[in-house]
């Protein structure tokens, strides 16, 4: 309400439990069929929404009574003794504050519990890393971080685009957002960065002038290249880049300006860690786990283990993966693997469950793709591993800077796969191209990695492969629709 927060309604779910002020926010980034799952899972006693969202509720078993997302449906919600639950000054702060869920990018959606002493340490964290004010306006291309501004007590607004698709952000709604609440701060996934600059040329000359405004872009979700941070420069001379690392668990944790970082290293340099936060390294085992031991060591690749005020508290119902995921307890598992160098900084590799664990030894992506992404004809690379954890092959599928078309996708020429394998530097089993690369929903940035892999296992054992082999074992093949 007020000049807090302009935002889509229909992209948020929002559940309010009664007996504590606490809310569960689920954006439609998951996809409709997880947004369904993920709130039916937290069991709310209200939900509020729009008539849709208010459909997919019912359809989907969502519990709770339910609450149109406009004023008389406020009224009601308050009416019905919600209200209580929300105070308008919080006095327990051990209590629940908020349920946030991940983006599923390597598995369903996980319920993050914060209690509402963990939320005052994140905003507190937020504010004070980007050096935010109460004369700051917030624009956000990703409609869970647009909350961030009226939590902060600062105007925010969501650009005219469809925030599941990063992608269709144009320059032209960024810059009539920025003007709209004449914004000093702007948050955009890599993705739409990328579809501003593509569409920058249909701009006027007063939304030009209205980029000049902000004076911070804030870029997350996946890798952010230099390139495209200092082309974006252009658009909004005025406006210092960083680029913040953390996770729906923990954020932010580190943070850096690209341009300004390490031009290579084994991985993506994001940064040493914000005050307040300690980072240590779970070494890799030779089959791609991760060990129970932390070190701080410079040079030691393994899984990021992190510790702050403002980690999580727990995962919503979802006991084995907390258990998993607090080792040592106060500890937060990130399942990214990366190392420490010798000044402090951070450098993310990858994710744990994306490791190449081969017959020598695990083998983690970034450090790969960048080197292979460096030739002059190759758009996109990712990294999957093809086989048994332990001997698995790795294989590179290449976008190349011509689209190939879906016809042409398959093993690459000779010429092209040499200079693969050479930037590489790594034996690979394989080198592939496709016209492009799956990636998540929310951020349209983290390649769905489980997916390509399963793609090069199909393409390289042959289509009627696997049927074959449970033939000859005896057993009956999956159908197309199984597998």
């Amino acid at each position: 309400s007020g000049p807090g927060l302009a935002l889509k309604a229909e992209t948020i779910g929002l559940a309010v439990a009664t007996e504590l002020p606490l809310v569960v926010l689920a954006d439609t980034g998951l996809g409709l069929r997880r947004l369904g799952a993920a709130l039916r899972g937290a069991g709310p006693d209200h939900v509020v929404a729009v008539p849709r969202g208010l459909w997919l509720a019912r359809v989907t078993g969502v519990p709770g009574r339910r609450h149109p997302l406009d004023g008389q449906g406020i009224r009601e919600l308050l009416a019905d003794g919600a209200g209580t639950a929300l105070p308008p000054e919080p006095t327990d702060d051990d209590a629940d504050g908020a349920v946030l869920f991940t983006s599923g990018a390597t598995g369903p959606p996980k319920g993050v519990v914060y209690r509402r002493r963990t939320l005052g340490h994140q905003l507190a964290q937020v504010r004070h890393a980007f050096d935010l004010g109460p004369e700051d306006r917030l624009v956000a291309a990703f409609a869970p971080f647009a909350l961030y501004g009226p939590a902060l007590g600062i105007p925010s607004a969501v650009p005219a685009m469809d925030v599941t698709a990063p992608h269709t952000l144009t320059a032209a709604a960024l810059a009539d957002a920025v003007a709209a609440v004449d914004a000093s701060v702007v948050f955009a996934s890599p993705a739409a960065l990328r579809n501003v600059l593509a569409t920058a040329e249909r701009l006027t000359a007063d939304q030009r002038a209205a980029l000049r405004g902000p004076r911070l872009l804030l870029s997350a979700g996946a890798p952010v290249p230099p390139a495209l941070l200092r082309q974006l420069r252009e658009l909004l001379p005025s406006a210092r880049t960083e680029s913040p690392y953390g996770m729906t668990e923990v954020l932010p944790v580190a943070s850096l300006d690209p341009t300004t970082g390490p031009d290579a290293g084994d991985g993506v340099c994001v940064g040493a860690p914000l005050p307040g936060v300690t980072v240590r390294v779970a070494p890799l085992h030779p089959d791609g786990r991760s060990s129970e031991e932390l070190v701080s060591l410079p040079g030691v690749t393994g899984e990021l283990v992190v510790r702050a005020a403002h980690t999580k508290d727990r995962y919503d119902r979802l006991w084995a993966t907390q258990q998993a995921s607090a080792r040592p307890p106060g500890w937060h598992r990130t399942g990214d693997v990366g190392h420490l160098d010798g000044q402090g900084r951070l450098w993310v590799e990858g994710r744990l469950s994306h490791v190449v664990a081969t017959a020598d030894g695990p083998v983690t992506p970034y450090p790969v793709e960048a080197r292979v992404s460096a030739l002059p004809d190759v758009a996109d690379v990712a990294l999957v591993g093809v086989g048994p954890r332990g001997t698995q092959q790795p294989v590179a599928v290449v976008v190349p800077q011509a689209r190939v078309g879906r016809r042409a996708t398959g093993l690459a020429g000779a010429e092209l796969a040499a200079r693969v394998r050479t930037a590489a530097q790594l034996p690979l089993a394989a080198v592939l191209v496709s016209d492009w690369l799956p990636v998540d929903v929310r951020h349209a940035s983290k390649v769905d990695r489980a997916a390509l892999a399963g793609w090069a296992a199909r393409l390289l054992h042959g289509p009627r492969s696997e049927e074959a082999a449970r033939a000859r074992a005896g057993g009956r093949a999956p159908s197309r629709r199984s597998r």
